[in-house]
Parts: structure tokens; sequence; C-alpha cells
């Protein structure tokens, strides 16, 4: 399930849970419009959350974690951040990323 964060959402509470994908992006940005598909595909063979967060609407999210290029992938295990990436990369490093 991919789920689009807006301001009234609780980050803290939304990264709760076993394997939480957090993709930053931003709707102007090329790399973020390339790697949006490969995270459908990841969605629908792993069960896995994603959260996308565009840095425009939610700069202070951005900013917790330190957000300087986008995309970036952050991976959370039970709230906590275990792996994070930036830039695009195809499905199979993706699948890698996220185990």
């Amino acid at each position: 399930m991919i789920k689009h964060l807006s301001k009234q959402d609780n980050f803290g509470e939304e990264i709760q849970g076993k394997l939480v994908l957090v993709d930053f992006f931003a709707t102007w940005c090329g790399p973020c419009s390339m790697l949006a598909p490969v995270i459908e595909d990841l969605d629908k063979e792993m069960e896995i959350k994603v959260i996308k967060v565009d840095v425009d609407e939610l700069p202070a999210v951005a900013q917790k974690f330190r957000v300087m290029s986008i995309p970036t992938l952050v991976l959370f295990k039970d709230g906590k951040p275990v792996n994070v990436a930036t830039g695009y990369m195809p499905l199979e490093n993706l699948r890698n990323f996220v185990k």
C-alpha cells in the first residue's frame, strides 16, 4: 500500500511497523518520476508499507531526516531508520535495499 503523507498525518505513527519504506520526492524531480513506477512494482510484489513524502509540502519532515537531495529513500524497521539511499535505482537494487 502506498500512502501519500499529508500535513494532517502523524509521521511518527506512520513509520511504526515491521518495514516501512519512505520515499522523499518532489513533483518537479525527474529522477523521482523515474523511481515512482519502480516503487509501485515493489509495492505489488512485497508486503511493505510505502509512504511518499513531498519535500515541498512537508519540509520539516525532510529536514528531520537530513534529506539533501531527492529522491531519498529511508527504510524504517519498528520506527527506526535502518537504511538510506539517494537517487534512482532499478527494481533489483530496490529489492536488495529493502531486504
